[in-house]
């Protein structure tokens, strides 16, 4: 793994950081890369249960680094023909997207712990993150209208799911910084902490939280909750009835039957 994308495991648990903070964690072609094989190599590392996202120093992620877009204006460029610019151009932007579809196709869930700066690719990146928090001082920002694109990676298809679609258009037309607070009434956010150390302590505890769960039924929810997303609530219910009738006879259900008399035993009946 590069340097610029550092991951630890402990128990459970594996911390993703972006560390490139002499740039305020710009995403530029490594880093991007790197993303999207992280994600996929954690999907399958059958020790981790749930990730943790955070950038090293003052600011999470600062979006796509201009100098990737300056390389790629010019290797489209250097292609004579305007069809297989434009072809090439197509690619290109698919290419960064799957970093980030990368998150959303993880099974293990993704907190993103989010300080100082998370503007344009950094707000997508987010965007496909499962649970979000952030401090109050953050500043939010679709910053793609103000370099005279159209937000690409993410944001205006995942951010309305997220939040009022009014909310959303209003951001992206007029590029205008947001933070924590606004952003944890919007929906955005799972939740908004005074400081990084308190944002930190409680994100490791819902972490751990999460991890202590069946991963079988964790991943299930992550599933679905993604397919209800896309598509109506008729195949949504089809989907998830699919997916228990497959792996419902699990042990980890066998294992809760065993808990779950023991936890009725000691209820009162009047509290019920």
């Amino acid at each position: 793994m590069s340097e610029k994308l550092q991951v630890v495991i402990e128990g459970s648990i594996a911390k993703v950081l972006i560390n490139r903070p002499e740039k305020a964690n710009a995403l530029d072609r490594e880093l991007w890369n790197g993303i999207g094989e992280c994600f996929r190599g954690l999907d399958g590392n059958s020790r981790v249960r749930v990730c943790v996202l955070s950038g090293e120093g003052k600011h999470f992620c600062s979006g796509i680094d201009l100098q990737l877009l300056q390389e790629i204006g010019l290797q489209s460029e250097e292609i004579d023909c305007e069809g297989r610019k434009r072809d090439f151009l197509r690619r290109e932007i698919l290419l960064l997207q799957s970093a980030f579809n990368e998150i959303e196709r993880c099974r293990k869930p993704v907190i993103a712990a989010v300080q100082g700066t998370c503007i344009g690719g950094g707000l997508d990146l987010i965007s496909a993150c499962d649970l979000r928090y952030s401090t109050r001082n953050v500043s939010f920002q679709i910053k793609e209208i103000d370099l005279g694109i159209i937000a690409d990676m993410g944001s205006l298809q995942r951010l309305p799911a997220l939040m009022p679609q009014g909310a959303v258009r209003e951001l992206a037309l007029t590029g205008r910084v947001f933070h924590g607070e606004e952003a944890y009434s919007l929906g955005l956010l799972n939740g908004c902490f005074e400081d990084r150390e308190s944002m930190m302590i409680s994100v490791q505890g819902i972490a751990q939280s999460i991890s202590e769960k069946s991963p079988l039924v964790v991943s299930g929810i992550k599933e679905n909750l993604l397919y209800a997303r896309d598509h109506t609530v008729s195949e949504s219910l089809s989907h998830v009835a699919a997916w228990n009738a497959a792996m419902l006879l699990s042990t980890d259900l066998r294992n809760h039957r065993l808990i779950l008399p023991k936890l009725a035993s000691h209820l009162d009946p009047d509290q019920c």
